[in-house]
């Protein structure tokens, strides 16, 4: 059988010295000059509402098209409630990290095709084709550093959000982008890599860096011991509130009980339970150490997890981000020692928030299944990943064959 595929000729994406015609598209480089690979601007990428075009960033609107639904129409005076509404279960559909990140590569896609004089839209699957080659191969920026597969296929995924918003799909299957990013795929994917798991005795000796005497030291002992417990994501930490329905941002809430504490959680696929249950002691239980933080805390309402203002004294409203669950995981793993065989810079890259998370998953000997339920993994595949870096060299074949 002949795969689409079969046809496709690299003479069909346009050279560095052609101009194609192609509706929507104009390549503007008749002396044949190397892309230009100036400099991206720096600095975060702006919050864009994709439900109209009063946030279009400065950049956009000096030059770029924008990655916003063109002006609605108008509507009725009665109806406009309701638009506002739908407008704001549009922003629920994905989460605001997500719709960051999709705005940073469609501020990246849009500076290249800039820098290159080729038109955003429509969207075209050769100019697609030859953006992600230029990410796989570090023409997209000055620092000619290429993007791993991992980035380039998020890319792609943003194109085609964005462009689907405005009402303009782009076809990933057209052969333009699915041959030339199954080259990228044979060429240059790597083994993924992993985040250091930290096992039990690591959590312990990562709490002994944390002093019981400070507000901070209590907060970020509660919060390493509910991670790895719970086996939660650091969004999913950040995301709690003490009871249901106590902010609009809140992810979750608890439930404290006399054996344990359930953890109510939105996801991607709607609601799951988390139930931890009580420590063999005290100085590691998470149930009692999120206890001490509420009571000293003095919270009784809203996010459980606050920033510490002035000299440690003083708790403030405003929910910490995930960012900060990252950089205790790995202040703390540092501190302690864990993973001291490897060089410094080595060990810095190793640990961060999902370390929590394959911890409780690496080290529990339970049943495959209850792992599963407790991470909220779609499939038992998932979980095995880090039962096989547990159970490695338990079953010896090379003795069990004789030798």
């Amino acid at each position: 059988m002949k795969s689409k595929f079969d046809s496709f000729q690299i003479n069909d994406l346009p050279s560095a010295n052609e101009t194609r015609t192609t509706p929507g598209i104009a390549v503007q480089d008749p002396e044949g000059r190397a892309p230009d690979a100036s400099a991206l601007p720096e600095g975060p990428a702006p919050a864009v509402d994709f439900a109209g075009d009063e946030a279009v960033p400065g950049e956009i609107r000096r030059g770029l098209p924008s990655p916003l639904l063109a002006a609605e129409s108008r509507v009725p005076v009665h109806l406009e409630q309701l638009a506002n509404r739908a407008r704001g279960y549009v922003d629920a559909a994905s989460s605001a990290n997500t719709r960051r990140a999709y705005a940073s590569d469609w501020r990246h896609f849009a500076g290249w095709c800039r820098r290159q004089g080729i038109e955003v839209l429509p969207p075209s699957p050769q100019t697609v084709g030859l953006y992600i080659t230029a990410c796989a191969s570090g023409a997209a920026t000055a620092d000619r550093k290429a993007n791993s597969v991992a980035t380039i296929e998020r890319r792609l995924s943003a194109l085609t959000w964005t462009y689907a918003q405005r009402g303009t799909p782009l076809d990933r299957a057209d052969r333009h982008i699915a041959t030339v990013l199954a080259g990228i795929r044979n060429t240059h994917a790597a083994p993924p890599r992993q985040k250091e798991a930290v096992l039990p005795e690591d959590v312990i000796a990562m709490l002994e860096t944390l002093d019981r005497g400070t507000l901070r030291g209590l907060r970020d002992r509660a919060m390493l011991l509910l991670g790895f417990a719970g086996g939660l994501r650091r969004s999913e930490i950040v995301g709690l509130d003490l009871h249901r329905d106590d902010t609009e941002d809140g992810r979750g809430w608890v439930e404290i009980l006399d054996k344990g504490m359930i953890v109510t959680l939105r996801g991607k696929t709607g609601w799951r339970e988390v139930e931890i249950g009580r420590g063999s002691s005290d100085a590691t239980c998470p149930i009692v150490a999120l206890q001490i933080w509420l009571k000293l805390a003095r919270i009784g309402h809203g996010p459980l997890f606050r920033r510490v203002r002035g000299e440690g004294k003083d708790v403030g409203p405003d929910r910490l981000t995930d960012q900060q669950v990252a950089r205790l995981v790995k202040r703390a793993a540092l501190a302690a020692g864990v993973r001291g065989d490897l060089p410094e810079g080595e060990r810095e890259e190793k640990f961060a928030g999902h370390s929590l998370r394959a911890g409780l998953a690496s080290s529990a000997e339970v049943d495959e299944r209850y792992v599963q339920k407790q991470l909220g993994h779609a499939s038992a595949e998932m979980t095995r990943r880090y039962q096989r870096r547990r159970d490695r060299f338990r079953v010896n074949l090379t003795k069990a064959a004789g030798l």
